[in-house]
């Protein structure tokens, strides 16, 4: 149940994102372990370089509230008005993840209003780099 309500807000998270120039709109829903969830969505701009990907946006919402431990993030995108595909993260958004979120259990869950896929961040992204390797 609760896949399907971070999906949910997700999809309407969505709804927010600033895609201009793409038109590929992405929304994300996370999870703190307290139960809270924070959305994000995609913001780009002009100078691409700037532009901010949802997954980013959710963490730095829950961050900025205070929160470090995270059990899940949804993610919702495609291009123009539905969330028709699978919108696995980047590179930069797994690297957020791998900062504050135990590989073996946080899940990602990517989908729209039909399907519904989760992965473990492991699975998407087995070699990270992380605070380990700066001691």
């Amino acid at each position: 149940m609760m896949m399907r309500q971070l999906l949910d807000a997700a999809i309407a998270a969505r709804e927010n994102a600033y895609a201009p120039y793409s038109a590929y709109r992405v929304g994300a829903a996370l999870l703190t372990e307290k139960g809270k969830i924070y959305t994000g969505c995609n913001m780009e701009n002009a100078s691409y370089s700037a532009t901010l990907c949802a997954e980013r946006s959710a963490f730095s919402a829950a961050v900025s509230a205070g929160e470090r431990r995270f059990v899940a993030i949804a993610v919702a995108g495609g291009k123009g008005e539905a969330a028709d595909e699978m919108a696995p993260p980047c590179g930069v958004c797994h690297q957020v993840m791998a900062e504050f979120c135990d590989p073996d259990t946080f899940e990602i869950i990517l989908g729209d209003e039909t399907k519904v896929k989760t992965f473990t961040l492991k699975e998407l992204f087995p070699l990270s780099f992380g605070a380990e390797e700066l001691k």
